[in-house]
Order: structure tokens, then C-alpha cells, then sequence
């Protein structure tokens, strides 16, 4: 609490009104939450500006309470003196004057607030288990061949089906599944009409409808066992369950939540006018696209009979063109026949030539000559060869260099090698001199190479 509101005693403050009443609003909006609170309304004021006016009080006491333009508007019933409601307010104070009042942000009609908050809890149950998800709901058929309508046989939402249907699609037959759509035996009834549509399958789509009401009224429809139903049916449902404001669970989980059950009617049936003009402006675009293509086609018909021609003049030249392929065909089967008569020729040739009495023959010439040659005296031929021999032994020796060693030169070895030079050697080395009938070792004691420009002895 704000120090300045607890003075020392010896301390005189003087305050204004205004600055007390401020106090108070804010003691008075931060010390109570939002509340919810049953009360009768007396009082009721409407001004111009749309504001409510009022008292809620019960049987001992009473506080006065607002509701402004922006949250009256939204009010879906007309509050009257009398009227137990159920509002949900902040408490403040009205500064100019300094009166205690409620400042109402939401009004319903008393007995609907326990059976709101039991939807609320419903709602969000039922959605977190996926009951609500787009992804399993079904469309529903364009072309229906017959609709079911689960209601109450004697309402009106009936009534507005059928002559809904009547007036778009007469010719689509209506199976009525009657049940009540009102009261604690409503749910049950509901869930019977809708187990038999399903075990039946007569129907290509559901509708499930009741007219306008209270939250009283409707409240069959927020059975969460009816609710599972509805969405485990393998018929598509529409939920067109009182006026446009109205929403249930079974809203929620149908395939299609309709505002009204005329509503449904349309959404569920082909509009036969719809239909007709929409096959006439098919139609008309048929008959240009088909008058299009006929005129195509005519002028490539057209542009066909301008290639023919004069059908005579063009059997002529079709039969000019057989006689040349026909002539061609001759020249080639001859070229073809032709050349395996060549292949036959050579192949005639090379067996001549392969003939064994030719083959015979020239054998015969070969042994007659090779027979005159051994006929020759072999005392003669062995005098020619030793001759020969001579002639190529006396040759050899003439470049043999044992020869030369025969004429008073030598050879001088070392380490196997003939010498040609003193290059390469050292005193101490042992070199090998071969002479005609010998050969010498010895061992060098000195090298004397000669000079550049003296020729050697």
C-alpha cells in the first residue's frame, strides 16, 4: 500500500478528491482478477452511444455495472430487467463520482455459462486428439445419387432441405433418417440414425441439421459421443446445426460445417440451372472447336487432292516407276548371277592347277633332273670340294695373324688383352709376349712412351 496513505500521526496531508478517487480505482483494479459473476439486471439503460447501463444484484445486494458499445455489439440475445445473466467483469471505479462499479466485457444468459464451459472443455479435448484436422475430412461428392438427412421429421430444417432440393435437383431422391433433435433422448437417437446410414449405405452424403435455439436447445449436438461418431462415419457428413452463429462439436468434426440447413441443401446438390448453362457453354464451345477442326481438316483435304493431281497422269507415272525398278531388278539379278560364275572360273583354274597327274608330272621333270646330277662321279665332285677347300684355307691364313708372327713379329698380352699402347700400364705389371713358337712372360720395369711427333720403329 502507497506510504502517503499512512501519515504520521503528528502529520497533516491535505488530499484532493480526485487524487483519493484515483487511489481507490487502483487499489480496487489491482486487488480483484477477472470475475465471473450470476446476477439479475435491473436498471437497464440505453443510450445513443450504445453503452449498457445497469445493476446486477441478488437477493441482499446490488452493484452497479457497464458494458461498453465495442462488447455489446457482440451480445447474442437482448438483455432485459429481470434477466439472470452471467457476465464476466472487472471491478473499478468511477472516478467523477466516485461509485464502485463493474465494467462487463462478456454477458450470456444465466444456466448457458456451466454448459459453455463444459463445450470449451469438449472442444479442447476433441481437438487435441485430431478430430478437427482438415487432413481426414473427406470433399464431398460432386454428383450425389441419393442424400440422407438425419433430423427431427416434423421441424423446420427439414422442411428447408426438401424444398431446397426440390427447387435445385428434383430428380435426386431423399432418404430421411427421423430422430429428435432436442432433449436428454436426442444424442442417442442421433447416433442410431447415423449407425443405421452407415451399416445401410444408401446414401452418397449425410446431412445432419436441426434449426435455431438456445445453447439449451442445441446442446444434443455437443455430445462428445455423438461427436466421435460423426467423425468415424465412412459416409461424408454436413453439420448444419442451427443458425450461422450456432456452433457445435459436431460442427468441428463433420467433413463440412454448413451455416444453415438450406444451407447444406446447396452445398450437397448440383444446381440443375447451374448445370444447364454450364453444358450450353460447353456445347457452344464444342460446336466451334468442332467447326474449327472441320475446316482444318478440309483444307488439308484440299491441299491432298492438289498433290494427287489427275489420277490417270499419276497411274502413268507409277507405272513408269515399276518398269525402272523392274529393269534395275533384271541388271542387278544378272550382276548377282554374274559373279558366282566368275568364283567358279577361278575356283576351275585353281583346281587345274591342284590336278594330280600336273602335279605328277612336274614331280616326274624334278626327279630326272635331280637323278642326271646324282648321276655324276662322286670321286670328281669330292676332287672339286678338296680343291676348294685349299683355295679357302690359303685364303684364311693370308689374314691369319699367326702368319705375321711367322714373319718375326709378335703380340703382347695383358691381363688378356692385345696391347696397343704403353697407356694403361704401370712397372710392376706382368704382360704376355706371343711369338711364333712361344710366348714370353715378363714384368715392366720402366715405360718409355714415344714423342708425339716421332714415328714409332
Amino acid at each position: 500500500m502507497n506510504k502517503d496513505l499512512n501519515p504520521a500521526p503528528d502529520e497533516r496531508r491535505i488530499w484532493t478528491v480526485s487524487r483519493l478517487n484515483l487511489e481507490a480505482q487502483g487499489l480496487l483494479e489491482g486487488g480483484f482478477p477477472l470475475l465471473w459473476i450470476e446476477a439479475e439486471l435491473s436498471n437497464l439503460s440505453r443510450p445513443a452511444s450504445g453503452h449498457l447501463y445497469f445493476s446486477l444484484k441478488d437477493d441482499r445486494a446490488q452493484v452497479s455495472g457497464a458494458m461498453f458499445r465495442n462488447r455489446a455489439q457482440l451480445l447474442r440475445f437482448t438483455p432485459r430487467d429481470g434477466m439472470q445473466v452471467l457476465v464476466r467483469a472487472r471491478v473499478t471505479l468511477y472516478v467523477p463520482r466516485g461509485n464502485y462499479q463493474l465494467v462487463i466485457e462478456h454477458m450470456e444468459e444465466a444456466g448457458e455459462g456451466r454448459l459453455r464451459r463444459e463445450f470449451e472443455q469438449l472442444r479442447e479435448k476433441l481437438r487435441a486428439e485430431g478430430l478437427f484436422d482438415d487432413s481426414r475430412k473427406r470433399t464431398l461428392p460432386a454428383f450425389p445419387r441419393q442424400i440422407g438427412v438425419i433430423t427431427s421429421a416434423t421441424g423446420a430444417a427439414l422442411r428447408d432441405i426438401l424444398q431446397v432440393l426440390k427447387r435445385r435437383a428434383p430428380q435426386l431422391p431423399v432418404l430421411i433418417y427421423p430422430a429428435a433433435v432436442q432433449g436428454k433422448d436426442a444424442p442417442g437417437q442421433l447416433i442410431a440414425a447415423l449407425a443405421l446410414a452407415n451399416r445401410r449405405q444408401d446414401c452418397d452424403v449425410l446431412i445432419m441439421a436441426r434449426g435455431g435455439g438456445s445453447l439449451e436447445d442445441l446442446w444434443a449436438f455437443n455430445d462428445e459421443q455423438l461427436a466421435r461418431e460423426v467423425a468415424a462415419s465412412s459416409i461424408p457428413v454436413v453439420s448444419a446445426v442451427g443458425h450461422e452463429v450456432d456452433v457445435g462439436l459436431t460442427d468441428y468434426v463433420a467433413d463440412l460445417r454448413a451455416p444453415t440447413p438450406s444451407a447444406a441443401a446447396e452445398l450437397v446438390s448440383p444446381d440443375l440451372e447451374t448445370l444447364g448453362q454450364r453444358v450450353a457453354t460447353l456445347g457452344r464451345r464444342l460446336a466451334v472447336h468442332m467447326q474449327h477442326h472441320l475446316q482444318r481438316e478440309q483444307q488439308r483435304l484440299g491441299w491432298l487432292e492438289k498433290r494427287l493431281g489427275r489420277p490417270e497422269q499419276r497411274l502413268q507415272q507409277v507405272a513408269q516407276q515399276i518398269d525402272e525398278l523392274e529393269a534395275r531388278l533384271r541388271r542387278h539379278l544378272q550382276q548377282r548371277l554374274a559373279l558366282p560364275a566368275q568364283r567358279l572360273d577361278q575356283l576351275k583354274r585353281r583346281l587345274h592347277g591342284r590336278d594330280p597327274r600336273v602335279l605328277l608330272s612336274l614331280s616326274e621333270t624334278r626327279l630326272t633332273g635331280l637323278a642326271k646330277r646324282l648321276a655324276l662321279p662322286l670321286p670328281r665332285q669330292v676332287r672339286d670340294r678338296q680343291r676348294d677347300l685349299r683355295q679357302l684355307s690359303n685364303r684364311l691364313n693370308s689374314v691369319s695373324p699367326l702368319a705375321v708372327l711367322g714373319r718375326g713379329y709378335s703380340i703382347t698380352f695383358h691381363e688378356g688383352q692385345a696391347l696397343h699402347s704403353v697407356a694403361g700400364l704401370q712397372a710392376g705389371h706382368t704382360i704376355q709376349t706371343r711369338l711364333r713358337d712361344g710366348e714370353v712372360l715378363s714384368t715392366v720395369t720402366e715405360l718409355k712412351p714415344l714423342p708425339d711427333n716421332e714415328p714409332a720403329k
